[in-house]
């Protein structure tokens, strides 16, 4: 695996999550229920929270250091999501998403710096019990990403067509 096919899946998987959203208003990005309660805004701010973690890790792991707070998000992933979700849940819009791309411009140079080595052998971060830092990346971005998107995609139909049946709706009262 070279560097840019890395950089591609993660573009990939980040490009999906765009597009599923593209459409919608800002006061759609806040309504609930997207994901239980959470709504985009809230989904997307648990993305940059674990992706922050996740470069806090490899920053950790750069300097030799044991990633404590990932390893325990991923031991009590719901506990971690639970936290965050009440640590982020009022902050603002255009806050989240200049978190949410500011993480991944971070992890991109990350990337970057390091050897492809480090990224792709399991036996490089003892901490990591086996896994290749690439693997890491995958489960806690990349697999978040996808476990996400299936519902952001079907919150943004439900939202475009309850909007498409609103307007129809108005038109049809004032032909009348």
């Amino acid at each position: 695996m070279e560097l840019d096919q890395i950089l591609d899946e993660l573009d990939g998987s980040r490009e999906q999550l765009l597009m599923a959203i593209e459409h919608l208003p800002d006061e759609a990005l806040l309504l609930p229920g997207v994901v239980g309660e959470w709504s985009v805004a809230d989904v997307l701010a648990n993305l940059s929270v674990w992706e922050a973690e996740l470069v806090t890790a490899i920053m950790s792991l750069d300097q030799g250091k044991k990633p404590d707070k990932l390893q325990e998000a991923m031991q009590q992933p719901e506990a971690f999501d639970a936290r965050c979700h009440a640590e982020n849940r009022r902050r603002e819009l255009d806050r989240i998403f200049a978190d949410w791309q500011g993480t991944r411009v971070q992890l991109e140079e990350w990337l970057e710096t390091l050897p492809l080595t480090y990224l792709t052998n399991p036996r490089r971060y003892k901490w990591l019990n086996g896994k290749s830092l690439w693997q890491l990346i995958q489960e806690v971005v990349i697999a978040r990403e996808k476990h996400y998107l299936p519902y952001l995609q079907l919150f943004a139909q439900r939202w475009q067509l309850e909007a498409a049946m609103a307007k129809s709706a108005e038109t049809e009262r004032e032909e009348n």
